[in-house]
């Protein structure tokens, strides 16, 4: 899934964000390599079938989304016996590949032995993915997410390498402690360094917001590999900008980006999977927007807000642009 010598570009998973709706319309870009779905919590019992199929669709097609894009499984759970087992149902489900989650900094998730609380125990992250490795078939490949530590950037280097010593076959590194959370600043060198010490690839994760900030990761970490989450879905052009600078694609000159197609995709697709309830699909397309307005280049997002059905919000949103086009054009005279 991940060839350590060729460049990649990934999905993040974003709980509530990369739903099965969304990595469908994210496949339609053609810029990223594969994409990692949201976790799947294994807790007191491991998930039953329905639960799988539910939480990733595309199991029922080759792991494929609609429009192409590949998808690996993302498990989350501190028990080592139930994730395997996990693992393994989700391997004879359809999973190709298996991710686990030892990066999730919400305090739900991390008070029930999940996500980023792991980190503060190494052994623990060694057992864990052996025992998801030692389920699956030997070409079947187990990676791990994590940030740099729970409360101290020094601690990625040894979690890095019980992640290594458990059979992972890359890591994914977010670069910044679960104490810090989102706030700034992102590490990116400790990142680096593991890649330098590790004989398996790893993929930088965290704050390219721009092709300038993806040249400046790519700097300081050294790495051929990189996941995009926010920032992808904050300006829409960036994930082809980068795919481009990886070579993954052609490059791109004078691109543009329409919003009413691509959120007519998300409708249609929540539509189709069944995801959201219908009085959701109008938040939906607002939780996109908005992280456009807050980390991105869209404008417009006040009156979007008080949008309540979709054909108000398509309305409101054509009204904009026309103004933008109006605006543009009064300058340009």
């Amino acid at each position: 899934m991940l060839q350590p010598h060729i460049p990649a570009l990934i999905l993040a998973p974003m709980e509530g964000v990369t739903d099965a709706p969304m990595r469908a319309v994210q496949g339609t870009t053609g810029a990223f390599t594969f994409a990692v779905t949201e976790f799947l919590r294994v807790s007191q019992h491991v998930p039953p079938k329905s639960v799988f199929y539910k939480h990733v669709p595309e199991l029922k097609t080759g792991c494929l989304t609609p429009t192409g894009l590949r998808v690996q499984i993302q498990l989350l759970g501190g028990d080592a016996g139930r994730m395997a087992e996990s693992a393994a149902l989700a391997h004879e489900l359809g999973a190709s590949a298996i991710d686990i989650n030892f990066g999730c900094p919400a305090p739900t998730v991390n008070r029930h032995d999940g996500g980023a609380t792991l980190l503060k125990y190494p052994k623990r992250i060694r057992e864990i993915v052996g025992a998801v490795r030692a389920a699956l078939p030997a070409d079947v490949p187990v990676s791990a997410k994590m940030r740099l530590g729970w409360d101290c950037l020094d601690t990625i280097y040894e979690n890095a390498e019980m992640a290594a010593e458990g059979g992972a076959a890359w890591l994914t590194i977010h670069g910044r402690t679960r104490v810090a959370g989102y706030a700034p600043p992102i590490h990116w060198a400790p990142i680096g360094r593991v890649r330098e010490r590790l004989g398996i690839p790893v993929v930088a994760n965290g704050d390219i917001w721009s092709i300038e900030g993806f040249r400046q990761c790519r700097e300081e970490t050294g790495c051929k590999h990189f996941m995009l989450g926010r920032g992808a879905l904050a300006s829409p052009l960036l994930a082809r900008q980068v795919a481009a600078e990886l070579g993954l694609i052609p490059p791109e000159t004078n691109a543009t980006f329409e919003w009413v197609p691509h959120l007519q995709q998300l409708v249609e697709w929540t539509e189709e999977f069944d995801a959201i309830r219908p009085g959701r699909i109008v938040p939906r397309l607002k939780q996109w927007l908005k992280m456009a307005a807050n980390f991105g280049a869209f404008t417009g997002f006040d009156a979007i807000k008080r949008a309540t059905s979709v054909e108000e919000l398509f309305a409101t949103l054509g009204e904009s642009r026309e103004r933008e086009v109006a605006a543009s054009m009064s300058i340009a005279e």
